[in-house]
């Protein structure tokens, strides 16, 4: 098949680690590279954020990523893209009348607007990953989240008009069931991890202490401050938090700042370390020189990094949210504790430093674990979502209004 991705602000070219950088530009690059193993065709559809990007860039075989003027051409935060959502699904219809997919695959509610607003008149189906929702955002965040007031709203009415929603987790189908989906086309599609780049064997990154880790976003709610007042009740060991805007920006950046005054308070600082964003390559060896990954998020729709630290062979300490429900096999593959909770996290901790035959059992299981969601697998259940849709729309099948 001829597929499009559409992700409007995540790009499957940029950098991960920055603001709006993170685990759906890994899974639209990575999603759409399965696919292409699969013997298709993909365009990924994207906003340009920068006038000196080509129209057209060919990331792999059978795999290209076009750029869509929507806007000025410079970096916009998601949260203020909506009003150039319409142009942005203006220059995609033109786009897939010039060259027609069999099915579009929406990201983010916003692309999921743009994407209905582009297919309708090609009568072509539309399949929707939110990645997020904003009823849970809203939910966790309150008065801090930025999204705009319509966005609720706006992502029900992509829910009721696509032909297959593809939720990442058991805990997202039901919130979508709640918001409205029928439960017979919402399927799950999780994301996934190369079992040939995170593996178990290979060069672990030096150490001189036990070491944790937390992987992630430098915003509130991936939960970085309670990683570190986890490690204030382990005097032993030490705590890298790897992520963060670019080199030129890390030092002024305000979490930044908030998490070393956080460790200050602490007394902590020869104890944690903020490194930075680093590139995908230097993940599994620091992985690997890690006892444990903790993913400790208010909430999570997925997360990628706890496949990651899996298939590695590393345990997780996560919050027992979203998609690490599904993931984390607590006592298995790794420990669960309640969002928030830094003496149930700590306690995780210290059962796991303390009983090494335990954490190695545990990592061993880990591995087994991420081989689950092996790309090509994650890449045969969309193309099912896909095949799906396609025959939905050619039947005529009512479609809620």
């Amino acid at each position: 098949m001829r597929i499009a991705l559409v992700s409007e602000h995540a790009s499957p070219l940029a950098v991960v680690g920055g603001v709006d950088a993170g685990g759906q530009n890994v899974h639209v690059a990575e999603l759409a590279n399965a696919l292409a193993d699969r013997g298709h065709h993909i365009v990924v559809y994207t906003r340009r954020d920068d006038p000196h990007l080509p129209t057209r860039v060919t990331m792999r075989s059978r795999v290209t990523v076009e750029h869509v003027c929507a806007g000025p051409a410079a970096p916009i935060g998601k949260d203020d893209l909506l009003p150039h959502i319409p142009q942005f699904g203006q220059q995609l219809q033109e786009c897939l009348r010039n060259e027609r997919p069999a099915v579009v695959h929406a990201h983010f509610w916003m692309s999921g607007l743009a994407a209905l607003a582009a297919a309708g008149p090609l009568a072509l189906p539309v399949v929707q990953t939110f990645h997020a929702l904003g009823s849970v955002k809203r939910r966790y965040q309150g008065s801090a989240d930025t999204s705009p007031p319509e966005r609720i709203g706006l992502e029900r009415t992509v829910i009721d008009r696509v032909q297959r929603v593809v939720a990442s987790c058991d805990d997202e189908r039901r919130e979508l069931v709640e918001l409205g989906a029928e439960p017979d086309r919402v399927v799950i599609v999780p994301s996934g991890v190369s079992l040939t780049h995170f593996t178990p064997e290979g060069r672990a990154a030096r150490r001189c202490r036990p070491r944790l880790l937390s992987i992630g976003r430098l915003v509130a709610r991936k939960g970085h401050d309670d990683a570190i007042r986890v490690i204030a009740a382990h005097p032993q060991a030490e705590l890298l938090i790897v992520g963060g805007p670019e080199a030129g920006a890390f030092e002024s950046d305000s979490e930044v700042r908030r998490l070393r005054a956080l460790a200050r308070e602490l007394k902590m600082e020869d104890r944690v370390r903020l490194t930075g964003r680093l590139a995908q390559a230097e993940l599994p060896a620091l992985l690997r020189s890690a006892d444990a990954v903790l993913c400790l998020p208010w909430y999570e729709p997925f997360g990628i990094v706890p496949l990651e630290a899996m298939a590695c062979g590393v345990p997780v300490i996560g919050s027992a949210v979203g998609g690490l429900l599904d993931t984390v096999r607590d006592g298995d593959t790794g420990l669960l504790v309640p969002p928030r909770d830094v003496p149930a996290a700590s306690a995780a901790v210290t059962e796991l430093l303390e009983d090494t035959a335990f954490r190695d059992r545990m990592g061993k299981a880990a591995r087994d674990r991420a081989e689950d969601y092996e790309w090509s697998s994650v890449a045969a259940r969309a193309e099912r979502a896909y095949v799906a849709a396609i025959h939905a729309h050619r039947t005529n099948r009512p479609v809620a209004r």
